[in-house]
This record gives structure tokens, C-alpha cells and sequence, in this order.
């Protein structure tokens, strides 16, 4: 079982994230948060903090390749880094038609540069001490392109991908990998869709999910099953069976 001492999540300051950092925040614990808002973000970290985790949060830009090089880098020195866990990310459908030229490269700067810019600058860190462990956050969405949000599925799909190529380069080197792939989380991303989410989960019972299986060290960490073995499924059928069911679901927005 791993059993991280340091650890860093990204998208720390709300819904899963802040779940993630909640679920780890324990004596002995070194927490480094990244967020968006401060307000939000100050707020988790006081909780870490009251629990008895010592807590670094930073409001940073995940999209920025060199602020967040600049801080892992400088964090990784005084403590060195076990976890870390690219939880940040944003959503985006169809709900209001199209999706935009503007919507779609946001989508990726955020889900895919931005799993670039967290991952990227440990991994050397890493390899070179052989030890230590990166959680990409994929989603079940990487197992099918929905037409109700084409970029948000194309991203999480990329991230899959990489983290489980990834995960057989590194392991001779130490270094574990492991692709989150979660259905509907209750967040604030997922209160924006009006419409019914199967096996709609807290992010509490979602963040005890995905500490456990970085502790066994799982190399995927999908859940719930129902919702698995559905996407699982609609990834492997047929477009001509599959496209006239999905052109029926709900637009995300």
C-alpha cells in the first residue's frame, strides 16, 4: 500500500479536488493545493490545516507552463513530492449549439496543457530518486466522443491515454502512474447540467474511491461500475450502432 506523505492536487479549491485534499488532510501530511479562487481555496486549506495537515495553497493558473514549473520545482525542495494528483479541469458542451473555436481551445488548455504543465516539470524529479506517484484525472467520458460535448470527451481521452503509456514507461523507474476515470461527481461543474445523471455520486464518496485505489496502486480507477461497463461499452460497438442513441442525449452546457 503507498502511503504518500507530500502530496499536490491541483484544482484544490472546489467539488472533487477539495474532496481529494479533505480525504488526505491528516498529521504528517504535507498538502500543496492549487487553485483558481482564493477565497475558496484559503477556505480548504484552513480546513487541512484544522485537521493537522500542513498546507502550501497557491492560486495559479494551470495553463501556465512556467508558473507551475516555477512552484512544484520550488516546492519538491523542501519537501519532496510523493503524489501528485492533476485533478484541475473544465467542462463545455453543446447546450447553447456548436461549440466554439474559443470553447474547444479552453477546453484543452485546461484539460490537456494543463495536465501537461503538473505533470511535466516532477516527472525528472521523480526518476531521478526512483519513487513517487502521478494520478492523471481522466473521466469515463475518455471511452467515447458524446456529441453533446465533443472537447471535453477528446481531452479526458487524451489524458487517458497518456497516463496509461505513461504508466508502463515508469514503472521501471520507480515511478507509478495511475488514470482516474469517474462518472457524474456532484461539483460545480456537474450542477451546471439540468438534466438526470446516472449514479450521481458526493465527492466525498468519489475522493474515498480514488485514495484507495492510489494506495493499491491501481492502474485504473474507474468508477461507479454501472456507469463503467455502459461507457466501456458504447466505446466499443459500432459508430452505426451506437451514433443514433447518442445524437439523442441531452446537450451539456
Amino acid at each position: 500500500m503507498l502511503d504518500p506523505r507530500h502530496i499536490l492536487i491541483t484544482g484544490a479549491s472546489s467539488g472533487l479536488g477539495a474532496a481529494l485534499a479533505a480525504a488526505y488532510a491528516a498529521p504528517g501530511r504535507r498538502l500543496s493545493l492549487a487553485g483558481r479562487s482564493a477565497e475558496r481555496l484559503s477556505a480548504v486549506a484552513d480546513h487541512c490545516r484544522d485537521v493537522g495537515a500542513e498546507v502550501e495553497a497557491a492560486v495559479l493558473d494551470i495553463t501556465d507552463p512556467v508558473a507551475m514549473a516555477d512552484w512544484m520545482v520550488r516546492i519538491d525542495k523542501t519537501a519532496p513530492l510523493d503524489l501528485v494528483i492533476a485533478n484541475a479541469g473544465i467542462s463545455g458542451g453543446t447546450y447553447g449549439g456548436s461549440e466554439s473555436e474559443a470553447q474547444v481551445r479552453a477546453i484543452f488548455a485546461a484539460n490537456v496543457d494543463g495536465v501537461l504543465n503538473t505533470v511535466l516539470p516532477v516527472l525528472p524529479l521523480m526518476e531521478a530518486r526512483r519513487r513517487g506517484q502521478i494520478a492523471l484525472m481522466a473521466s469515463l467520458a475518455a471511452h467515447r466522443g458524446f456529441p453533446s460535448a465533443p472537447a471535453y470527451c477528446a481531452s479526458k481521452a487524451a489524458v487517458k491515454i497518456w497516463g496509461e503509456a505513461l504508466r508502463g514507461q515508469l514503472a521501471p523507474h520507480g515511478v507509478a502512474v495511475n488514470v482516474i476515470m469517474p462518472g457524474y461527481v456532484k461539483s460545480p461543474m456537474t450542477d451546471a447540467n439540468d438534466f438526470t445523471m446516472p449514479f450521481l455520486m458526493s465527492a466525498q464518496r468519489a475522493a474515498s474511491i480514488i485514495r484507495d485505489g492510489l494506495a493499491r496502486n491501481r492502474a485504473r480507477i474507474a468508477f461507479p461500475w454501472p456507469m463503467t461497463m455502459i461507457a466501456w461499452l458504447l466505446g466499443t460497438l459500432h459508430p452505426a450502432l451506437t451514433d443514433p442513441l447518442l445524437r439523442r442525449l441531452p446537450k451539456k452546457r
